[in-house]
């Protein structure tokens, strides 16, 4: 064996450490019977609301309080939301400073009248005992608790997100106290909330949970996260694959700066990996130009390898399929995204739900 394939099997082994640890949401028990607001920002969600406020209605365990915040919508979210008999808030003009989702989530918020605030994306799709879970869990554990939906797939160009949603993952801290939050599902006391300065305290930022997270720990306040597996699940960008884009587009550059060093290092040495199977078996088969020159044994363990733990560890994080037996095709894509979000970076904002969001990080 040549050093060069020792180290693509290295940095292959670097990837079963970056998710030897996953963990889903402790199924806990509510203690008594707490007040909760349940916090909904939505601009043109007629197509996903109806599925959220739906789910909601069978939970096992009922808030005191839903509120959709219609945030200057142009379809019928407004009057889904109402049909359904919950409570609606419109919001008032965007202020300078800041991002559409915090200025509905701080709307709703000043109105929210429960000691647990839960705020939920109008795309994710909680099974029956979720709220119940979350609940317990704020307060077992206090301090800001999230969860990662369980990513659901209908369309082939979804399957290209995988590599997103994976590295997402793999470069942070799972679990309790583990210093990071996904937006679309979070929870903490009223108490809490307010000691950090809530979303004012992030108003400008377009990845405000990762922010918002260091605010609970600046405080000494745990912010934990866990994955939704089996309780959450949501299917990102039903929009098409340009909404997938730059969807993907408006996070990458500002969240890669939040990673501590190490993990980004371990990341970044696990895709090298990556992409060196992805090219290697292809360059030796067709005789293009490859480093090293492996055999077409070599070359095919690599690619064999990663296959199966592509196949593996995905299983947890969303219905990627095939995709990963095919794993150069979403290889590609995520370079180019990623080129791509430098490029916006240098720009300096692209357009997303009809606005112009800055891709340069600010806060209040």
């Amino acid at each position: 064996m040549d050093i060069l394939f020792i180290s693509v099997i290295i940095r292959w082994m670097i990837g079963w450490g970056l998710v030897y640890r996953l963990p889903q949401l402790p199924n806990l028990q509510v203690i008594g019977e707490p007040k909760v607001s349940v916090i909904i920002p939505a601009r043109n969600e007629e197509k996903t609301l109806p599925k959220l406020l739906a789910a909601l209605a069978k939970q096992s365990f009922h808030p005191y309080q839903i509120i959709v915040i219609d945030d200057q919508s142009t379809d019928n979210t407004a009057a889904i939301a109402h049909c359904a008999g919950v409570q609606v808030i419109q919001t008032q003009p965007l202020p300078f400073g800041w991002t559409g989702k915090n200025w509905a989530i701080q709307t709703g918020y000043e109105i929210a009248s429960g000691e647990i605030l839960i705020f939920l994306d109008a795309d994710t799709e909680p099974q029956p005992e979720f709220l119940a879970r979350l609940v317990a869990n704020v307060q077992h554990l206090g301090g800001l608790v999230s969860v990662q939906p369980y990513h659901r797939t209908e369309q082939p160009y979804e399957l290209l997100a995988v590599l997103f949603n994976l590295v997402g993952l793999m470069a942070v801290k799972l679990g309790p106290n583990g210093g990071v939050a996904f937006g679309p599902a979070m929870a903490t006391t009223r108490q809490d909330y307010e000691r950090v300065g809530g979303h004012h305290a992030v108003s400008g930022y377009v990845v405000e949970d990762w922010f918002i997270a260091h605010l609970y720990e600046k405080q000494g306040l745990p912010a934990s996260a866990y994955l939704g597996d089996d309780q959450l699940s949501y299917r990102m960008y039903p929009g098409g694959i340009s909404d997938l884009i730059i969807g993907f587009n408006k996070n990458f550059a500002t969240a890669a700066g939040q990673v501590s060093w190490v993990k980004m290092l371990a990341v970044v040495l696990w895709l090298s990996g990556l992409f060196w199977a992805a090219w290697c078996l292809p360059a030796t088969l067709f005789n293009w130009p490859v480093a090293g020159n492996p055999s077409l044994l070599q070359s095919v363990v690599i690619y064999i390898a990663y296959m199966i733990q592509l196949t593996l560890i995905v299983r947890k994080v969303g219905s990627f399929g095939w995709i990963s037996t095919i794993f150069p095709i979403p290889v590609i894509f995520f370079i180019g995204v990623f080129i791509w979000a430098i490029f916006n970076l240098e720009r300096g904002e692209i357009q997303w739900k009809e606005r112009k969001i800055s891709t340069r990080w600010r806060g209040s």
